[in-house]
């Protein structure tokens, strides 16, 4: 359903306005804003979005949000990818939300169709990376998904107050509500973040990836329905896992003493 879902959005594209309106602004020749490259040597598995927005401070613009739908659309099936990282080309900036510039052109028709492509887009990389949902503060409605995701991580109230506030978080507030793993304290070059995101991804990486990427749906899933639905999503996923060449892998090692060597089969 996922995948159809990210066809028809990639499918939907904005009217002859807007196309003119976004040729004009950005040339001919523009430059991508979405990269996508595979870490090799030791990081072999790793790969990442590199988003580079930089006169727009990584907002989500149509070109932007195309680009990145595409590159998850090629990625996805990639049995050699066990871990993706997203990475700002941008200093000191990580994404700015919404293209309100970009927006305030639009007709009522077309921010619904770029409404309904962001929602996607959050649908797909689950990001909780936006630190504060202000959309309040400019008069529109957080309608990408931020009034369903925040309560699902903070509990209502809390979610309720945020939003209604437009109160934007530190790293260090984000972390302590929960809202994200991890804060890290800023380095001269501006990716501290991203270093902490690449030690992550190298514990994840040698970690079996049929076990790893089953564990995700069923977490996902699960969180969208009651406990005992849940509990089958989990046995579901749990069967799936049992004739893969990797469980029967990691039995041995544990019985051998030795470190896995997980093929992701």
């Amino acid at each position: 359903m996922q995948r159809a879902l990210i066809s028809a959005l990639r499918l939907t594209r904005p009217r002859t306005p807007i196309s003119a309106r976004r040729r004009a602004s950005v040339g001919a020749a523009r430059a991508p804003e979405i990269q996508v490259r595979a870490l090799a040597g030791a990081d072999k598995g790793i790969t990442e979005i590199l988003m580079k927005r930089p006169h727009a401070c990584n907002a989500l613009g149509n070109v932007f949000v195309s680009e990145l739908l595409e590159a998850l659309a090629q990625l996805r099936d990639d049995q050699q990818i066990r871990v993706l990282l997203f990475r700002s080309g941008v200093k000191g900036v990580f994404c700015a939300g919404a293209d309100l510039k970009e927006r305030e052109q639009m007709n009522e028709a077309e921010v619904g169709v770029c409404t309904q492509r962001l929602r996607g887009l959050m649908n797909e990389i689950a990001s909780s990376a936006v630190m504060g949902l202000i959309e309040t503060t400019r008069g529109l409605f957080p309608g990408a998904g931020g009034t369903q995701r925040l309560p699902r991580c903070l509990g209502v109230a809390l979610a309720k107050e945020l939003i209604f506030t437009g109160r934007r978080l530190s790293g260090a507030q984000a972390q302590a509500l929960g809202l994200v793993n991890h804060a890290v304290a800023q380095n001269e070059e501006g990716n501290a973040a991203y270093h902490r995101a690449r030690e992550l991804a190298q514990e994840i990486l040698p970690q079996a990836p049929i076990a790893v990427r089953l564990s995700k749906v069923a977490i996902d899933r699960g969180m969208e329905v009651d406990i005992a639905s849940g509990m089958a999503i989990e046995g579901i996923c749990y069967a799936q896992n049992i004739p893969t060449r990797d469980r029967l892998e990691g039995m041995a090692a544990f019985r051998e003493k030795r470190p896995p060597r997980f093929v992701g089969e």
